[in-house]
């Protein structure tokens, strides 16, 4: 733990001290009790006929606990995308088999959100701490690898994933020697949009050492509109789609603590990206064919009161045409 503590952000420091503080570190901290209770506030919000409705496909495929579940991640700060995954995994495998999601250390920065988070089994994203959460505590455990790099990618990428290049989670994978399932998942990217990461303005702030933050954005979101930085936004009624794809196992296998050949980590990543990206095309495609079947019907309302007109022209012409014309031989 205090070789993770040490490489947290300066603000990070100045709040809690050196030794920064306890929340997100104890997998013990779950409780299934305040999970349902979460769950019941967050269906108030997404489901079928809320605010945001939710498709998941796929959930049965997943194998026996522990698995490494890896999400590409999507909708800013406000996180939409992790709220309905985390809500579709429970209300499909229950409270009994808890599943932790890596966060970001500014999760667990106050005594609001770390008790919070903590107790609902978020954790931070340390990789000690999820080798030992897969290999000892034999429970699942939730990665989105592109970060904030991701979260924030423009937004004509919003169907590209977007890891840049991290390979942690499958150097982590490898080590505890469980499977990948990946997760695809579209629409939270569709509540903003994001013009640019800002990441050379995040460097010329310093926010990598102060906050462990990679970009300052530029986006267009409810309420200020033209907004710069990563401020949580309000996103509008949004439809919400994860496809589970079929899990990736390890390539090879190592003893505990022995590092992982990098070509079996780094195949590993490609494989997973693919499955991924491979869903993500699919989720693109639907898309398409659910807006050229409303653009489809909107052209037909609005093309219909002209072709009415079109179709009672010739009538009305061929009644008013003999009113004219002398009868023949007159």
């Amino acid at each position: 733990m205090n070789k993770r503590l040490d490489r947290q952000g300066r603000v990070m420091e100045w709040l809690h001290g050196p030794q920064g503080v306890r929340w997100g570190t104890n997998p013990h901290d779950y409780d299934s009790e305040a999970v349902l209770s979460a769950m019941r506030h967050v269906q108030r919000f997404f489901g079928p006929r809320r605010y945001f409705s939710m498709q998941v496909e796929g959930l049965a495929q997943v194998p026996p606990a522990p698995v490494m579940v890896v999400s590409n991640h999507s909708g800013g700060t406000s996180i939409p995308d992790a709220w309905g995954l985390m809500l579709a995994w429970y209300e499909h495998f229950g409270v009994e088999r808890p599943i932790h999601p890596m966060a970001h250390d500014m999760v667990f920065s106050n005594r609001v959100t770390g008790p919070f988070f903590s107790a609902r089994g978020a954790l931070r994203a340390d990789r000690e701490l999820a080798i030992r959460v897969l290999r000892d505590f034999r429970r699942d455990l939730v990665v989105m690898p592109g970060g904030d790099l991701e979260t924030w990618r423009p937004y004509h990428e919003r169907y590209k994933v977007r890891f840049s290049g991290r390979l942690g989670y499958a150097r982590m994978a490898i080590q505890a020697g469980v499977p990948i399932v990946p997760v695809a998942h579209a629409g939270a990217h569709e509540t903003l949009i994001v013009l640019a990461r800002g990441e050379r303005l995040a460097r010329a702030l310093h926010l990598p050492e102060l906050v462990r933050a990679s970009i300052f954005p530029v986006h267009l979101s409810l309420p200020f509109g033209l907004t710069f930085g990563p401020f949580p936004h309000i996103p509008p009624p949004t439809l919400l789609r994860y496809r589970v794809a079929t899990p990736v196992y390890p390539p090879v296998r190592v003893a505990p603590g022995e590092e992982p050949p990098e070509d079996a980590v780094r195949t590993l990543d490609r494989a997973v990206r693919e499955a991924i990206q491979g869903e993500l095309a699919v989720l693109a495609w639907e898309r398409e064919t659910l807006l050229e079947r409303v653009g489809a019907r909107i052209r037909k309302a609005v093309q219909s009161p002209g072709a009415a007109i079109r179709a009672r022209a010739p009538l009305r012409w061929a009644r008013e045409e003999p009113v004219g014309l002398c009868p023949p031989g007159s």
